[in-house]
């Protein structure tokens, strides 16, 4: 797979740790269901607490790519779902130190981040969903 990043002149810089464009040549693409902040276990992680969601969100991420062959490095978009704007700060945070860890060169995919009213357990604050790319 080739993957590489833009960001191209006469668009804003990205207000946060995502790219504007992946130009993706690969030989499969991995599209992941929304993961939320369950266990394997089937039990919520961090009720009340959006930070600790993203946490577990990002480790069932990482589990279902490892799954497939792929890891962090392999994402090119991700959309993400928070409930409520009072979790937003709280995901930003809980993200920006784990992007530290899984992007270590910043090379940080798409993202798309909408703020909405629930989603299907009032208990869940945090959904990510990903396409990764293989080769």
């Amino acid at each position: 797979m080739t993957h590489s990043l833009h960001n191209p002149d006469g668009v804003h810089p990205p207000v946060g740790r995502y790219s504007h464009l992946a130009r993706v040549t690969s030989g499969e693409l991995l599209f992941l269901a929304g993961q939320v902040s369950v266990d394997a276990d089937g039990m919520l992680v961090g009720k009340d607490d959006a930070a600790a969601q993203t946490l577990q969100a990002y480790r069932n991420i990482g589990t279902v790519l490892k799954s497939a062959g792929a890891s962090f490095a392999s994402i090119v978009q991700l959309t993400t779902y928070v409930v409520g704007r009072e979790s937003v700060q709280p995901y930003l945070d809980a993200r920006t130190e784990l992007f530290a860890e899984i992007f270590p060169d910043s090379s940080y995919p798409r993202n798309t981040l909408l703020v909405i009213s629930g989603l299907v357990d009032p208990d869940m604050l945090v959904e990510v969903t990903a396409v990764a790319a293989l080769s």
